[in-house]
């Protein structure tokens, strides 16, 4: 049986709507293309819109979604090339799983303004824009959240309208860029008006941005950022362990009459200091007697017998006593990263953990923040927990600066700036400058208008010595949270059905 024209014609959007989806991936780092962003959202407008069931239109949302999220987290697939116990070609099995996964978003934004907007082009690129950002905030929330690559994100090449964050958040600078494809879509169908309005809130936020004042003047604490350029392939062998220790600790360098700071990545030691005092004291040699130490290692769990549960991806900080004074255990867990769902079954199956260990991490409280000694206080977020728009500061006790020592290793090309540009998200958020330390790069100092002012590249030793910049006065996200950006997206709801009732 031959298909029919209006099957040929479903193929072939469907096909469409997948490439334009990969487009928009486009204007993620390290492309950072965003005009390909706001070009093919508008694209995908004209298609759904052209859509004759609501059943098509979810169809159409769902191959978008697919084709978007393909291509945008590639990088997860070459984090199982450092697995051994599972074949390196699962990984891509698992960026297509979890794209089939995550498309199901897009596909309910596409569907709810299909389905309550198609009657007016303007209601309708109103309510897309509304459905998507929601279907975003859904994604970073239900099943411990995966909010990576928020189409916001596409954003900072253009400082000015970045800077609404601060206002908005990163969910409200996705509103932005779908109402600027939601103008080209109606430019295109010579919607005048409704361009016009939809045009006029990113034009607003530019304009709002080159108004805003810089951070305030003058100069926080020293810091030292080390990146030692440790492998995955290298971090996790005890043959290699005597070499990474030697390469951290000349790149910390010798103490000097100022007190410094010393940042290292995440899991930079591989002892366990809450148990070990001769590696504690090996690491109080490195510093000077005002100097502290903030490095990322393991806390292990005991049971009352004695024995090992569990285990925390924490941050210790050091001083030159080898005292820990204050430690933070990572809250945001990585799902098949830093343990197993479902363990008895799935481990039944040959799958484990890509991070290697017989235990599985445990997570942590949530924010908090500490004090450092002669240095003020600083937030702590352990890897990819700095994705979590409105998680990552404890608004009761706000600190100086927000530090995120990370392990990109295993991210390949495209995951390390993509990381970093969602981290420089947050400082505009919060008000906060942000140090990044990672082995391997893209370690950094971002102030908290987002820019990177030191930064050491990928696959690179090296270090940043610099005074942290000042953090601004709490900022209206830094006060109310996603609050703001659900407020902003409802309203444009509101707008949108009055405009509909109204034509």
């Amino acid at each position: 049986m031959r298909a029919g024209p209006g099957d040929r014609a479903a193929v072939k959007n469907r096909f469409a709507a997948f490439a334009l989806g990969a487009l928009a991936a486009a204007g993620f780092a390290p492309l950072d293309l965003w005009p390909a962003t706001i070009l093919a959202f508008a694209a995908f407008l004209w298609l759904l819109r052209g859509a004759a069931r609501l059943r098509g239109a979810l169809g159409l949302g769902w191959w978008f979604g697919v084709g978007h999220f393909v291509f945008g987290l590639n990088w997860i697939a070459t984090a199982f090339y450092y697995q051994s116990a599972m074949p390196h070609w699962l990984g891509w099995i698992a960026v297509v799983l979890l794209a089939l996964y995550l498309a199901l978003y897009p596909a309910i934004a596409a569907g709810l303004a299909w389905r309550h907007g198609r009657g007016d082009a303007t209601a309708f690129a109103l309510l897309f824009a509304v459905a998507w950002t929601l279907g975003e905030y859904m994604r970073g929330s239900f099943f411990t959240g995966f909010p990576w690559n928020p189409v916001g994100v596409v954003w900072l090449p253009l400082p000015p309208v970045a800077r609404a964050a601060a206002l908005v958040g990163t969910y409200g600078l996705t509103t932005l860029a779908l109402l600027a494809s939601g103008a080209l879509y109606l430019l295109a169908r010579r919607h005048w008006r409704g361009a016009a309005a939809l045009l006029a809130l990113p034009l607003i936020a530019g304009v709002a941005g080159l108004a805003t004042p810089p951070p305030p003047a003058g100069k926080g604490a020293v810091v030292r950022v080390v990146q030692p350029n440790i492998g995955q392939q290298e971090k996790w062998s005890p043959a290699f362990d005597a070499r990474n220790f030697m390469r951290l600790a000349a790149l910390s360098g010798e103490p000097g009459a100022a007190p410094r700071l010393l940042l290292w990545p995440e899991a930079a030691v591989s002892d366990f200091l809450e148990d070990d005092p001769a590696a504690r004291a090996r690491l109080a040699r490195l510093l000077g007697p005002r100097d502290l130490l903030m490095t990322g290692g393991t806390r292990i769990e005991w049971s009352t017998g004695g024995r090992p549960i569990g285990a925390r991806n924490s941050l210790f900080v050091l001083d030159a006593t080898g005292r820990i004074l204050s430690y933070y255990d990572k809250a945001h867990l990585v799902p098949y990263g830093e343990y197993l769902p479902m363990r008895p079954v799935l481990s039944l199956l040959g799958l484990s953990r890509l991070a290697p260990g017989d235990l599985d991490f445990w997570p942590g409280p949530g924010p908090r923040t500490l004090a450092l000694p002669g240095f003020g206080t600083a937030a702590i977020q352990i890897c990819y927990e700095i994705i979590f728009s409105g998680h990552v500061v404890d608004r009761a006790h706000r600190p100086d600066f927000l530090f995120n020592p990370s392990n990109d290793a295993w991210f390949g090309p495209t995951g390390p700036p993509q990381h970093l540009a969602q981290a420089r998200l947050r400082a505009i958020e919060e008000g906060l400058p942000i140090v990044r330390a990672t082995p391997t790069g893209i370690s950094a100092v971002i102030d908290a208008e987002g820019r990177v002012l030191a930064s050491v590249p990928l696959h690179r030793a090296g270090v940043i010595d610099r005074a942290l910049p000042l953090p601004r006065a709490p900022t209206p996200f830094a006060r109310f949270g996603n609050s703001l950006p659900c407020l902003f997206a409802s309203l444009l709801a509101v707008v949108a059905i009055l405009w509909q009732r109204r034509r």
